[in-house]
């Protein structure tokens, strides 16, 4: 497995923010305590290109971040902040911050589409999910995962991209830029009654007669290539397994992706306060072992995974480390100092 990591842990929040760096140092020290470090290669993110955010962000939305992230010249220790809505907060760092998360979604596709690695985890942040065609929203500026679908499809020609994104809120900005475009197939899983969820939602939770349909809005044709999966407040692993087993793989195996990337949130675990779920370690790695079989059906092993959500450090290094475990999946069983 290959790592794309931001080469700079700055602090474009507050140390006391979600989105704090302490996030990646968390990840990054599971991996080194449990061995995971040894069997994976590091690699420092590029920047994502103009070209490539042109493809899923309207120039307007594009330049607007671009005027934020360049305030006017202060004191060098100085940090000024400019808030874009209650969640997403700009400062001089934040602009390269979150152009190197697209660019390492971006390069990401690069690396296993030249047959370098099948599979490949983004650690970085901002996280993407959130940010729509014109808006930035959430704490996400630029859509991570969706820059990484149209690399695929222009560059790489792809044809059939998935997008799995199972954080506990809905990745509301990925729907809204891929949404009627049948070359990707978007499959979501999120509480039905928190931050982003569609209007409605609590008429359409999972185990109703419309839970897992495509999206239900008034233009069904517009949003059939997405399968939105409300999930109750207080959701088990067993319901979260059974949502996923009941209306995303069928969805994703009829599909055929020829590449998979998926939104990794894992504020959806139990110890984690952004949500109401009740998910653990494994249920994570169950997630990803599903989309890997789907993968090495269609898509020779292909899997790209960008971090979004997961708060509870100590949460969201064991999950990272299940996620990274599933993905090496055989491989597990040769490493020495690994439980």
């Amino acid at each position: 497995a290959h790592i794309m990591k931001s080469a700079v842990m700055v602090r474009y929040y507050g140390d006391h923010h979600p989105g704090c760096p302490s996030r990646l140092s968390s990840i990054n020290d599971r991996l080194i305590a449990t061995g995971l470090d040894m069997v994976t290669r590091y690699f420092d993110a590029t920047p994502a290109t103009r070209e490539q955010l042109l493809r899923v962000h309207d120039e307007a939305h594009i330049e607007r971040i671009f005027s934020a992230g360049s305030p006017p010249d202060v004191d060098a220790g100085a940090l000024v902040r400019i808030r874009i809505d209650d969640d997403t907060v700009m400062n001089r760092h934040t602009l390269r911050s979150a152009l190197l998360s697209a660019g390492a979604a971006a390069q990401a596709v690069d690396v296993v589409m030249s047959g370098k690695a099948a599979h490949v985890f983004c650690a970085t942040r901002p996280p993407g999910h959130h940010a729509t065609r014109s808006k930035a929203m959430g704490c996400c500026f630029f859509n991570n995962v969706a820059v990484a679908a149209y690399e695929a499809i222009a560059t790489h020609k792809i044809d059939r991209v998935a997008i799995a994104d199972f954080d506990v809120h809905h990745g509301n900005g990925t729907e809204d830029i891929v949404s009627g475009d049948d070359r990707i197939l978007f499959c979501s899983t999120y509480q039905h009654d928190l931050y982003a969820a569609p209007p409605g939602e609590d008429k359409k939770v999972a185990g109703t007669s419309h839970a897992g349909k495509e999206s239900q809005s008034s233009n069904v044709d517009k949003t059939k290539n997405v399968v939105n999966t409300p999930l109750p407040s207080g959701c088990s692993g067993s319901e979260f397994r059974e949502a996923v087993t009941g209306f995303w793989l069928p969805r994703l195996q009829s599909f055929a992706p020829q590449l998979i990337i998926v939104s990794a949130g894992f504020d959806a675990h139990q110890a984690d306060d952004m949500g109401d779920f009740n998910l653990i370690d494994e249920d994570f790695g169950w997630v990803t072992r599903r989309i890997c079989e789907q993968a090495d059906r269609s898509a020779s092993g292909r899997v790209i995974s960008c971090l979004e959500g997961g708060y509870d450090p100590l949460a969201l290094g064991r999950c990272v480390e299940a996620h990274l475990k599933a993905m090496l999946g055989k491989r597990r069983e040769s490493w020495s100092g690994i439980s």
